[in-house]
């Protein structure tokens, strides 16, 4: 694990302290709809303010391609995190320049700003150092508190952070510590539950995780490619046929290296997509040339309930199923109870990330009785990959 510099013991009072948050957050008429990562931000904030710091948020907000776009302004959000953390929030009508410092210059100590979206400069996902110069002029130090964007190699994640002296935030303290239990030091037997749609994503991570667990839990649509390179029948569900090799490449390594492969022995069928369709309960050889596997069934999820039971680590991504659609949340719905009732008694350490698997595990109601759940999408699937993430790298102290 790479090593990083937090927030213990910096004297940051009188300090303008630049924090990277990630408040790309769900909005709707302007009104932010889910505060949860917002929400996760404010104990970096907090603690930076209450030590006396000037505190300059950076985030970005959407895709607006380089270019100011009103609708993807920061604005609302401001007046979210005021009403989350019961305070002022200041707001800079941009990110860099004239007007955000005079924001940044007045602030008292312990204070908090927002500045506007980083996106409405080209200069932020090209990782430009002219515009990494202009927001160091704002800090004298540089945080990082969002996980979720620390694999992309942009200015606020990466070139701030070679310019200023660089910490980790609570939040992204908590992800990595979090992350290393579940991956690099977990307590064994370990297992993996991956799912989702495609196995053409997960590939590497698969072939990461095989060196790191005792059993690996395959599902979604994804287990559809695994059952179709046993020569099993998946009729029109959802397969990449053309990774079959690949699968099978996947379950021969895991035999040589001890690992068990849990696949869905039974499925949840039907022949339409959509809400209570006429379904059926099959074994996994008896899926019909005219049905869709959309569930796993009831003897998968015991089997799976028995593997987490002899367990003591869980990391998971992915749904086992189109759990969006009822009645085809009942297996994910079925294990993440199983899973958290397990957490819950202090036999299994749990651990979780994805945009889906959060999803998955709302609706479940279980999403607080997890060990820990990530909220991020592209950075948790990087780092299940095994691969380095630029944001964390930099962090790393410089000698």
């Amino acid at each position: 694990m790479v090593s990083f510099r937090t927030l213990d013991g910096i004297d940051v009072k009188g300090k303008r302290v630049l924090v990277r948050v990630d408040f790309n957050v769900p909005m709707q008429d302007g009104v932010v709809t889910d505060a949860t990562r917002i929400e996760r931000s404010t104990a970096t904030i907090r603690e930076l303010a209450a030590k006396g710091a000037k505190v300059v948020l950076l985030s970005h907000f959407g895709r607006p391609k380089g270019k100011p776009e009103p609708g993807l302004s920061l604005g609302p959000i401001a007046r979210a995190l005021a009403a989350v953390l019961g305070r002022e929030v200041a707001f800079a009508p941009d990110c860099i320049g004239a007007r955000a410092e005079a924001v940044v210059a007045a602030l008292p100590e312990g204070g908090v700003a927002l500045l506007e979206n980083l996106r409405f400069h080209p200069g932020e996902e090209k990782n430009d150092p002219a515009f990494a110069d202009a927001l160091a002029r704002l800090g004298d130090l540089y945080v990082n508190d969002a996980f979720s964007c620390s694999h992309r190699a942009h200015a606020s994640v990466v070139a701030l952070a070679e310019r200023l002296p660089a910490y980790a935030g609570r939040l992204l303290q908590a992800e990595l510590e979090a992350l290393e239990a579940a991956l690099g030091g977990a307590a064994r037997p370990a297992a993996a539950l991956v799912g989702g749609a495609k196995v053409s994503t997960k590939l590497a991570v698969l072939g990461n995780l095989l060196d790191r667990v005792d059993a690996l839990v395959i599902g979604g649509g994804m287990a559809n490619t695994f059952l179709a390179a046993e020569g099993l029948p998946v009729g029109k569900s959802l397969c990449e046929p053309d990774l079959a090799p690949r699968a099978k490449a996947i379950v021969e390594r895991a035999q040589q290296k001890g690992v068990e492969i849990l696949l869905p022995i039974d499925a949840v069928v039907a022949r339409e997509f959509r809400p209570h369709p006429p379904t059926r309960e099959v074994g996994v050889e008896e899926v019909g040339a005219d049905e869709m596997i959309l569930d796993i069934g009831p003897r998968t999820v015991r089997d799976i309930r028995e593997k987490l039971a002899a367990c003591k680590t869980l990391l998971w991504n992915g749904p086992l199923g189109a759990f969006e659609v009822p009645p085809f949340d009942a297996g994910t719905v079925a294990v993440a109870k199983a899973a958290a009732e397990l957490t819950r008694a202090g036999r299994l350490v749990t651990v979780a990330g994805g945009g889906d698997t959060v999803a998955a595990l709302a609706h479940a109601g279980v999403l607080d009785a997890f060990t820990y759940v990530s909220t991020a999408g592209g950075a948790f699937l990087e780092w299940l990959e095994g691969k380095e993430l630029p944001g964390i790298a930099a962090l790393a102290p410089r000698g």
